[in-house]
């Protein structure tokens, strides 16, 4: 899976639409990350109605799909249309409060709307906003940003993985995941801050002493991910979102500490980056 996705963003990179496709004239960025996101999306979804589902909750999963993807990709149509960033999120935000409520009300009457339209709307935003800024700071930010977020924080979640299983003896968070520990929070923020450096050395993308701050607060907010994702998992009382991805669980398992960080990525990358 690292050596398919770091191929397709290094892909993305390369592979802008030309100048003259765009509103503004200007080369159309992250045109196959999209894609990606896109596809992606519906298999997460699917496993967020079952979440939802052991809950006696609906989640109307083509509607739910149809409005994260047009979530995540808020930021890639401004280049394309004469619109911007914050108009069309404010259209698709409305377009899906309305459409869920119509849905309630021809699916099911008027049963279990607040909580139904919540859980609808939570899907639609956790796995469509939050993606959203994985485009942004590609567009914006460039494809080495993203790439040293996304590998500084898995490298987080292998680290702490690995470090746990040997040396784990104090519980992180027993009540949400038990298997977390410090010690593994500790190997965690070791190979996270040796990668961060990394990238800051080869690209020059930000100073050393940055990338050590960058990989220190993204291993302690991509493990807060992770266990916003336990919740999830607690309340349905399921160990895993899915058996999908063998050793991992499901797609959301996957990536569940990338999503909250990646709004916060974003902001470091503009206050602190080259």
């Amino acid at each position: 899976m690292t050596v398919f996705f770091t191929a397709v963003l290094l892909l993305d990179g390369r592979l802008n639409l030309p100048a003259g496709y765009s509103a503004n004239d200007i080369p159309v960025q992250a045109t196959l990350l999209c894609i990606l996101i896109a596809v992606l999306i519906v298999p997460v979804n699917l496993e967020m109605s079952n979440l939802a589902a052991a809950r006696g909750l609906t989640i109307f999963k083509p509607f739910a799909v149809l409005c994260s993807i047009a979530l995540a990709t808020t930021w890639y149509w401004p280049q394309l249309f004469n619109i911007t960033a914050d108009k069309y999120l404010a259209a698709v935000a409305v377009a899906a409060l309305l459409g869920l409520f119509a849905l309630q009300y021809f699916r099911s009457g008027p049963v279990n709307i607040l909580s139904n339209c919540g859980a609808n709307l939570f899907a639609i935003f956790y796995m469509g906003l939050l993606p959203g800024f994985f485009v942004l700071l590609r567009i914006e930010k460039g494809t080495i940003a993203l790439l040293m977020f996304i590998t500084t924080v898995k490298c987080t979640d292998i680290g702490a993985y690995t470090a746990g299983s040997l040396w784990g003896k104090h519980k992180f968070s027993p009540r949400i995941s038990p298997g977390k520990t410090w010690e593994g929070m500790a190997g965690g923020i070791v190979l996270a801050v040796i990668a961060a450096v990394l990238f800051a050395a080869i690209s020059g993308i930000m100073s050393w002493l940055a990338a050590v701050v960058f990989a220190v607060v993204f291993a302690f907010i991509g493990q807060l991910g992770d266990l916003a994702e336990s919740l999830l998992k607690r309340d349905a009382e399921q160990k895993d979102a899915s058996k999908g991805v063998p050793g991992f669980g499901g797609l959301l398992d996957v990536i569940d500490s990338l999503l909250p960080a990646a709004p916060f990525a974003y902001l470091f990358f503009v206050l602190f980056g080259r």
